[in-house]
């Protein structure tokens, strides 16, 4: 009956501890909050902006845009059609209404109104996807190289380890991440806590 007990408050225990070094929260932010996405309003014309600048956006986050699909649309563009406000050759065309975007890398997204005329009315939102050590980053290099630390992305068992650094040592790091790092041995020992304690 002693062992039965020490049982229970060591997956009691594990669990408390499991939850303690969780950390890993991704959000989806509807893009303008109350209001969906649309012309913004003349006394609101800087709405995208405003919205972008109060918002973090990390990965793992993913983007909600609102609005009535035989009126509009949204289209990722490149900063260059996003300041010209060129609608032509976009990255990403989503018109169901319901569009949501995953945001699975750092550094500058931009995106405008499919619909013609709506981007010079400052339809348009620009989004810096935080990088994991919570400061704005550039992507990686045009010819595909990583950056010389690459961030580490959270898992539910644990972070995909970052790239090799030949000029530092392996056990120091100048990039903090937010990955979770379960031993399998934890796990392993979570799962057999609640295996005796079912039994």
């Amino acid at each position: 009956m002693e062992i039965l007990k020490s049982s229970r408050f060591g997956f009691v225990l594990q669990l408390v501890l499991l939850l303690q070094i969780h950390n890993v929260i991704c959000y989806q932010y509807k893009v303008g909050d109350l209001d969906a996405w649309g012309l913004p309003s003349s006394e609101n014309s800087k709405i995208y902006m405003y919205w972008s600048k109060y918002h973090s956006i990390k990965i793992g986050d993913s983007l909600m845009f609102l609005y009535p699909p035989s009126q509009d649309s949204v289209i990722q563009v490149t900063k260059e059609s996003y300041n010209s406000c060129n609608l032509k050759d976009p990255i990403l065309f989503m018109k169901d209404g319901n569009s949501l975007f995953n945001i699975t890398d750092y550094g500058d997204l931009f995106f405008t109104s499919g619909v013609a005329g709506h981007c010079e009315k400052n339809q348009k939102l620009h989004i810096s996807v935080l990088s994991g050590n919570g400061s704005s980053a550039s992507a990686p290099s045009s010819d595909g190289a990583l950056p010389e630390i690459s961030p580490s992305y959270p898992t539910v068992f644990g972070g995909i380890p970052a790239a090799p650094n030949a000029n530092s040592s392996s056990s120091s790091s100048s990039l903090p991440t937010k990955s979770l790092h379960l031993p399998s041995a934890f796990i392993a020992a979570a799962f057999s806590g609640l295996v005796a304690l079912i039994a």
